[in-house]
Parts: structure tokens; sequence; C-alpha cells
């Protein structure tokens, strides 16, 4: 007798009524096996199990009626619409339907008796229900009512929830096999937290009881649900972790702690080092010595210098004969590093290259043969710098910053490049969005983390004040009078409706307005459609103090430092998620003057809009704001991973489940010496072939 077939082997065209069409639905809610589609977990539950009288029915309820048909006509209101009317022994009430065809007209015929389910509305009669779920009985016919609550499934067009339902408990019969389904967290690891068995926790979600907690459910607390969140987060964990055994076993360049490169560099430099980026500085220099790829994420809030400290490893890597690149996701970040590291370097011989998809024809080739002959040792650049027809000469280190805007393959690509039988090139990655513990525990669990936590001397706190765009006039001339007195200003117009195109004509709109309210003012713009040379010469404008203000868009949010510019106004802030705020309130404050972030907004504000921009008016510190980022916006936009392919999660949720992160960490150490064979397939099961992307 052959064993049973696993099932994460078994396609789901082996369920009766599943055919082509069908299976390309389910396909597109990832469903292909029957494993998948008992880890499709109801989004919400209903209460079919007794039927409500009309009589005593309230408005929002959702209910389970069953009556007699009293009519069914066509209504031509706003909308042509099938009305039906249903009488019990309490009461009458309309059905709704807009969407329905002759047959079914023919099927709500009047003397007909049906059960439906749905929610109670106000119609233009009394109460109705928009297109319930419905059978029309037989007569006689005594259908029993549900014994548990109903699930309801997220779904896609053309897949009824009734199909749905049916296919989950063909796969539901199939736990019945021995062996279809092991659960691979061992007795003792279940018994220590009080969870129940993968095949109980997975019947009970699917067909909960009728005296089942529906608020703990729809929190997603029960028991039953915290396991499977258990599973699939310490599934990650091992995954990587394992990625980064893997990563360890390469052979990377050794790198000489002490270099000359770097203490010229050290006692050019007009300031020392904080006490924070010496000992982060070390953390990484140390790292280099060793021959493992150094995979380490350096997070610093905006302004903490996180620059120099990229400097200093890029010249531990220079003196020790090989290549260092710095990466960054905009051109005008980008060239703000090169800005920097030209300044820097030059006085020590050193000739950063440059390469952004700008760089054509002589200039572009120049410097593609001097990444490959190796005479340009440190190159700056955006995504250019991966893409084909770039080779280097021994490329040591890579350093990629605001590394979340940067999809995985691409850094994947980079990485892939610096392959050239001298090992794996280390790999330093910078942000200035502090990530969360939570979203460092999971999604960065790979990764060696260094933390900036200090501010240079000299910084002063901005000071955040919230005004409504109907006092935009008094705005203005507060602008005025502040850079009358020699103060320089920034006025940012924020994304609409994630155009560019519209962006830059609401800043060019924005200027106009400004320049006519303000003929006494030097004002200047910059966007997204500027060339590189006319966005370097503004920049290069107000940086010099030869403008007072600069109309810019979302461009200016990361890497740009004018220490004289000290008030920023942030037009329609509610638009954008508070990281990113953070951002861009991080352009002033760089120097030593007091100054100022006004939050311009648009009447009326959403709940979550005051709760946004309130924490920015209270909170300088971006570890506290990227926290409340991430319990406000979910760590899918927290990270940008709808871009950048990072692992996601189909049952645990970072914000919810942050409790479960300690256990899963102490559960995975003791996976690795105990249950070493459940680990493969473990990750299997939630992550399959998605592992990959750990690589990077």
């Amino acid at each position: 007798m052959t064993a049973p077939a696993a099932l994460s082997d078994i396609p789901v065209t082996q369920l009766k009524g599943v055919a082509a069409r069908l299976a390309e639905r389910l396909a597109t809610l990832h469903i292909h096996t029957v494993q998948d589609l008992l880890f499709h977990l109801p989004s919400r539950y209903q209460d079919r199990t007794r039927i409500a009288a009309i009589g005593r029915v309230r408005l929002g309820d959702d209910v389970m009626l069953e009556a007699d048909i009293l009519s069914c006509e066509l209504d031509f209101g706003r909308r042509r619409s099938l009305v039906c009317k249903i009488k019990d022994a309490s009461g009458i009430i309309s059905l709704r339907f807009f969407h329905f065809s002759a047959a079914q007209k023919k099927m709500l015929a009047p003397g007909n008796r049906l059960r439906c389910y749905g929610e109670i509305r106000s119609g233009k009669n009394g109460y109705e229900i928009y297109h319930p779920e419905y059978q029309v009985l037989r007569p006689d016919e005594m259908s029993p009512v549900a014994d548990r609550l109903t699930p309801i499934y997220p779904a896609t067009d053309g897949l009824q929830q009734t199909r749905l339902r049916k296919l989950i408990d063909q796969a539901l019969a199939y736990l019945q096999l021995p062996a279809s389904l092991p659960d691979w967290i061992p007795a003792e690891t279940l018994h220590q937290f009080a969870y129940p068995s993968l095949a109980d926790a997975l019947e009970y979600l699917h067909h909960p009881p009728v005296q089942a907690p529906v608020a703990q459910l729809l929190a997603g607390e029960h028991p039953a649900q915290q396991r499977l969140a258990f599973e699939e987060l310490l599934s990650h964990r091992l995954c990587l972790r394992r990625l980064r055994q893997q990563s360890a076993q390469l052979l990377a360049p050794v790198m000489r702690a002490q270099n000359k490169l770097s203490q010229a560099f050290l006692k050019q430099l007009p300031f020392t080092l904080t006490q924070a980026q010496a000992r982060v500085c070390g953390e990484i220099s140390q790292d280099l010595t060793l021959d493992q790829p150094m995979l380490r994420l350096l997070q610093g809030d905006v302004g903490s210098g996180k620059t120099v400290v990229a400097a200093l490893a890029a010249l531990q890597a220079v003196d020790s004969g090989y290549q260092a690149v710095i990466m960054a996701p905009t051109e005008i970040l980008a060239e703000q590093h090169l800005a920097n590291f030209t300044q820097w370097l030059a006085p020590l011989g050193l000739q950063p290259g440059w390469l952004s998809g700008k760089v054509k024809g002589r200039q572009r080739q120049q410097t593609l043969q001097a990444l490959q002959d190796g005479s340009s040792r440190i190159a700056v650049g955006t995504h250019a710098l991966f893409q084909d027809g770039v080779e280097f000469n021994r490329l040591g280190l890579i350093i990629i910053d605001e590394q979340h805007r940067f999809g995985v393959h691409q850094r994947l690509a980079l990485r892939e490049k610096g392959n050239n039988g001298e090992g794996i090139p280390h790999q330093l990655v910078m942000t200035a969005t502090p990530i969360p513990r939570t979203l460092a525990m999971s999604a960065y669990a790979d990764l060696d983390c260094s933390v900036l936590d200090e501010l240079p001397p000299g910084r002063t706190p901005v000071n955040t004040v919230i005004i409504s765009n109907e006092r935009r006039d008094n705005v203005i001339e507060r602008i005025h009078q502040a850079c009358l007195q020699g103060n320089q200003a920034y006025w940012v117009c924020t994304l609409i409706e994630e155009s560019e195109s519209l962006q830059c004509q609401a800043a060019e709109a924005t200027l106009a307005a400004l320049q006519a309210q303000l003929p006494d003012l030097a004002i200047g713009l910059v966007h997204g459609r500027m060339k590189a040379t006319e966005k370097s010469a503004v920049m290069s404008a107000f940086k010099q103090g030869g403008l007072h203000l600069l109309v810019a868009t979302t461009v200016i949010e990361v890497g740009v430092d004018v220490p004289n510019a000290s008030l920023m106004i942030i037009e329609n802030p509610e638009r954008l998620g508070l990281a990113q705020l953070h951002q861009l309130r991080g352009r002033v404050g760089r120097g030593a003057k007091a100054s100022h972030c006004l939050l311009l907004y648009q009447t009326p504000l959403s709940q979550i809009g005051k709760q946004r921009l309130g924490i920015m008016r209270d909170s300088n510190d971006g570890f506290y704001i990227a926290e409340q980022d991430l319990a406000i916006r979910g760590p899918g936009q927290v990270l940008g991973t709808r871009q950048t392919g990072l692992m996601s999660f189909r049952i645990a949720d970072l914000v919810r489940d942050a409790a479960l992160l300690d256990p899963v960490k102490s559960t995975a150490d003791k996976f690795e010496q105990e249950y070493s064979s459940h680990i493969d397939p473990l990750v299997n099961r939630w992550l399959g072939d998605r592992e990959l992307y750990g690589n990077v």
C-alpha cells in the first residue's frame, strides 16, 4: 500500500468540480494545492445558526430570515433593480437586487418560500437587504440551520463563497488521512504555549462552533490563530537563519583594520566623530577583517551621520586593494553622496566615479572602463550600477542607502557583479527610516544591526506645528518675515494621486503663486522631472544662500543638507506616511538655528490623519515614529514590501503578533539543536521558493 501524498503535493484540480477555469481563479488567491486551501483562512464569520423574526431586526444587523414571497417586481429608480417583498408572522421586508437575471426573477415568484442572509439597511419604504445570499425552499422542505458559524473567505471575481466553502470542506476531509499534513511543531512546544495541534487549529478556524468567541477570532487572538502565526513566524526565522548560515559559508575579501586612508580622512574632518559613530565604525571595521561576507544594517535617524560611517568603510576597502560602491535610490540623493565623497576624498587623491541612468555616451564609457580596469576605486550611483555592461575589477564592499527602496532582485544583481572568484562582497545597508524592533527581529533577522543613536552636537530639535490650509496667507507672511531676517525655507508639495507629472505641475503652480505673493524673495523650484544639471544648479544656489525659498516635491526627502534652512512648510501632510514626513522634516534643524516645520493640512482631517499629524507634532524620535507608523500602516507599506518582494506573511501580523517574536526566537534556537530535521519541511510549507529573497 502506497503512503498518502502530502497535501502540499495534491493540486486543487484533483478536487471535485475544479476545472481549469476555477483553478485559474484560485491561483489569483495563491491557492494551488490542497494545503493552500487549508491555510486560506476566513477573514470573518457570520452567525447563521438561528432564524430571526422580521419584526425584530434592527438597522445594521446581519440576519438570517425565512419567509414567503409576497411580490417580485422591477423598480425603475435611479438604478434599475429587482425588489422582492417577503413576509413572516412578524412583519414584511424588501430584498433588493441590482444585478439579476430573468431566471432569478422567475425563481423568486410570489408564493415561494425562501431563506436568506444579509445586512439590514434603510430603504425607500423601510428596511431592505441588498443582494442577500438566499435559497428557495421546496414545499414542505425542512432545511436545517447551520450548527456552527459560517466562514467568510477572501475571494476574487467569479468565485462565490458557497463554492469556496465546499472546496475547503473537501480539503478538510483530507486531514482525516494519516500523515497527510504532518505537525512539525513538537508536542512539548505545543504544550508549553497551550497551542492546539495543526489539524485541530485548522478544523476550528474553518468550522468554529456556535459558542466560539467571535470578537477574539476577528482580532486574530484565538489560540488556533496564534498557533498558526507562531508556526509561520518560526518558519521565517529559521529560513533567514539558514540563509545567513549559507552566506557564512561563502568567502569574502579580508580587509586590513588599520589603514592609512581612514586615518588621513579622520584628521581632515572639521569635526570629531560622535561616540555612536565611533562604535559603529568599529563594528563595521571588525566585520571587514573577516573572511565571511558582512551583512550589516546601519540604522540612524535623520542627520545622525551615516554618510561619514559609509566613507570610512569604503576607505578600508580601498586601502586593502578593493573597490567600493555606494548606491542610492534617487538621483538627488546619489548626487548628494557624490558631492560629499568628492569633497572628502579629493585631498586623499581619490576621485569617486559616477554612474546614473542619465550618464550617457563617452562619459559613461569612460566610467565603465575605469570600473572594469580598477582605476576607479570608489563608485557612487543609482540602480545604473547593477545594469548589464557594468563590470568591476575587484568589488569588495557594497553600500546601499535607503535600502528598502530597492527591489530584492536589484540588490541580488549587484552582489552577483562582485562574485569574481575572490568571494562575495561585504554588504552594508543603511536606512534613515528607523526600523521598529518587531520588523528588525523578523524581516531583518539575518542582518547584524548597528544603530546610530546619537545626533552630532549643534543639532537643534525641530518645533512642529499643525496649521489648517485656511490660514495659508498667515503662513506665507511668516515665511516672508523669516526670509527677510536671513533664514531660508522649504515649501514641499506632496504627492498627488501617485502621479509625478501632476506633482510637478502642482509644484510649478505653487511656485507661481508664491512668486506673485512674495515678489521681493528669490524663489527656486526642484522636482523629479528636471534635468540633473538643472536640479544641481538650483540646489547649489539654495545651499549658497542665493535663494530664500525652495519649492520642491518629495525628491528632497532624503540626503539634502542645507544647514541655514530653518523653516519647512509641508502641504497636504495627511497624504504621507509618518516615516516620510519625518524624513522631510529632517531637512531642517541641521544647524544651530531654532527650526520649525509647519504641517499645512486640508480640512476636514480624517481620524487617522489627526492621529498621524499629532504624533509628528509631539515627537522628534525617529524610532518612536517608526513604531507608530508600523501600528497605523502595517509592515507592507513601512518596508515597501509591495515593491521589494520581501517575504510577506499569510497569517501572522507583525503588529498584532509582536509578543510572539521572543518565544519564536528561543524556539528557533531549540529547533536547531534538537529538531533540525523539522526545519526544511517547515520552511517549505510556509515559504516554498520565496526564500531566494533572503539571499540579498
